[in-house]
Order: structure tokens, then C-alpha cells, then sequence
């Protein structure tokens, strides 16, 4: 009977990711879609079926994501594509049937090649392909970013993970990885949330969904505070490190939700500085943040 439960325990647990792929090709014309639908069935194997860390998930704990890969141009010469990458994942809410979004972004710096009958392999200490190098980036991005959602700084060493395929790749020649050269590509990224000025950037994931959304069902009034208190980790950090691209982001993606937990709720002086941490921060989404102040 033991070992029977052994068993059953074992081959509940799953790979960490439950990634959609879709690969959207209307901007190329004349072109067999075997390739495309080869590339869109690896990709998502290549996401799903591999364990990316050592821990150890459920089917219902797997991460929701989503890979929608835009193909711009494609050369049946040399099998290579021009794409774009938007990348996305959510979480659960606890006590609820609500899905936050975790991770919301448009990585536009994406070339590779690939031919119909390619199997994708990784390989994380020989680096030598950009269509995997990309993929284990965000693979290893996500799920740090689901754990620091769970756990104060659980990323860690799944992000330091990414971090290292940056280091790898750079040597690609791929636009995307190189340091110091933009920042909002994926070095910039991950260098970022990395740093240890950015600290609070990463103690404010964990306060604003554990001790807030998770809270939320059984509290309403004091996950909301625990929310708002959260923010001005979000403001020290943008102040911090005045340059990164990762506070704005973080707003881009949450403006819509921060707006549903705040407007018409708390004091008006509260709802005045969150205006002014956001306006601060991302002013391209003013018309938003005015909903804070009705």
C-alpha cells in the first residue's frame, strides 16, 4: 500500500510549466505551413515537457503562460525568422476564482532558425542556438517571478538561472542579450530585478499578492492596506534605481487592477499619493490613475 502511494505521489507531480503557443505567421505569405506547424508543436514540447528546476509541481500548480510568437519575415533559404515574442503568465488569487497577471511583455528583438524536422534541445552550459536560449530565458523568468510571488525573494536561484543564459548567449551575436546596451531588453531585465538596489521592487510582489490578493477573500479592508502599503516599496525602488524599466512595467501591466482594488475605496489621501507613486512612475497611463481620484 505504501509504495502504491508512492506511486500515485510521484506521477501527480509535473513539469513547471503549462505554456499555450501560438504561432501567428499572417504577415508571411507563400509559404508551406509545415514549418510553422512544426515550430509551434516543438516550442510547445520544448516548454512543457522539460523540468526546468529541481522542484517539484503538481498538474495544479503547473504556471499559466503564454507564448505567442509573431512572425514577421521567414527565408525558406536559410530557414531563418524575424519575430516577436509576447510573453505572459498568471497566478491564481486564493480563495477565489480570480487570475492576476504576473507578466505581460513584447519582446521584439527575436531572430532564429529552424527547419520543419528540428528537434529543440537544451543544453544550459553550451548556449548555442537563439530560438532555445530565448525560450529557457523566459522559462526560468516566469516561474522566479511565480516564486517571489509565494515566497519573500523564492525566485532567487531560478532567476540567477536566467541570468546565466543572458551571460551564454551573448556571445550569439543576437540582438537582446547584450549588457549595458538597452534598457528594456532582456540583460537589462533580469540584471535588474537582480540587483539588490531593486530589493524592494522584489519584497513588493510578495506583499502585494500574498499579503494582499491572497488575502483578499477572507479581509477585503486589510489585504487593500496591505496593498497600498506595498506601493510605496514600488516608489523607494523606482527611486532607488531611477533608470530601470521595471517599476513602469509593473504598473503598465497592473493598471487596470490597481484601479479596481482603489477607486471609490479608502480615504481620498490615500488614493491622492497612490496617484501621485503612479503618475510618478508611468505618466503615459494618466488616464487611468485619474479614476483613483473619483
Amino acid at each position: 500500500m505504501l509504495l502504491l502511494l508512492l506511486a500515485l505521489d510521484s506521477s501527480a507531480e509535473a513539469q513547471e510549466l503549462n505554456a499555450r503557443v501560438l504561432i501567428n505567421r499572417e504577415q508571411v505569405s507563400n509559404t508551406k505551413s509545415g514549418v510553422f506547424e512544426a515550430l509551434e508543436k516543438q516550442v510547445t514540447q520544448f516548454l512543457n515537457e522539460r523540468s526546468w528546476t529541481s522542484l517539484k509541481f503538481r498538474e495544479q500548480e503547473r504556471i499559466q503562460c503564454s507564448f505567442n510568437i509573431t512572425i514577421s519575415t521567414y527565408s525558406e533559404t536559410d530557414n531563418s525568422f524575424q519575430a516577436s515574442l509576447l510573453v505572459a503568465s498568471s497566478r491564481p488569487v486564493w480563495g477565489s476564482n480570480y487570475t492576476t497577471t504576473l507578466w505581460n511583455y513584447n519582446d521584439k528583438d527575436f531572430s532564429f532558425n529552424f527547419q520543419e524536422f528540428d528537434q529543440l534541445e537544451w543544453r544550459p552550459e553550451q548556449v548555442d542556438n537563439n530560438l532555445t536560449a530565448m525560450l529557457a530565458y523566459w522559462a526560468y523568468f516566469l516561474i522566479g517571478l511565480d516564486l517571489d510571488s509565494m515566497s519573500p525573494m523564492g525566485g532567487t536561484q531560478i532567476l540567477q538561472m536566467a541570468l546565466d543564459v543572458c551571460n551564454n548567449a551573448e556571445s550569439l551575436g543576437s540582438e537582446g542579450w547584450k549588457a549595458f546596451s538597452d534598457t528594456k531588453n532582456r540583460f537589462a531585465l533580469i540584471n535588474d530585478y537582480l540587483d539588490g538596489s531593486m530589493e524592494k521592487f522584489r519584497q513588493l510582489h510578495y506583499d502585494y499578492y500574498r499579503k494582499g490578493l491572497d488575502q483578499m477573500s477572507e479581509n477585503t479592508e486589510q489585504a487593500r492596506t496591505a496593498i497600498a502599503e506595498s506601493m510605496t516599496l514600488l516608489k523607494e525602488a523606482q527611486e532607488d534605481k531611477s533608470l530601470s524599466m521595471l517599476p513602469q512595467i509593473f504598473t503598465d501591466i497592473k493598471r487596470d487592477e490597481l484601479v479596481s482594488i482603489f477607486s471609490g475605496h479608502g480615504s481620498s489621501e490615500e488614493r491622492e499619493a497612490l496617484y501621485d507613486i503612479f503618475f510618478k512612475i508611468n505618466p503615459s497611463q494618466s488616464q487611468y490613475w485619474e479614476k483613483l481620484k473619483q
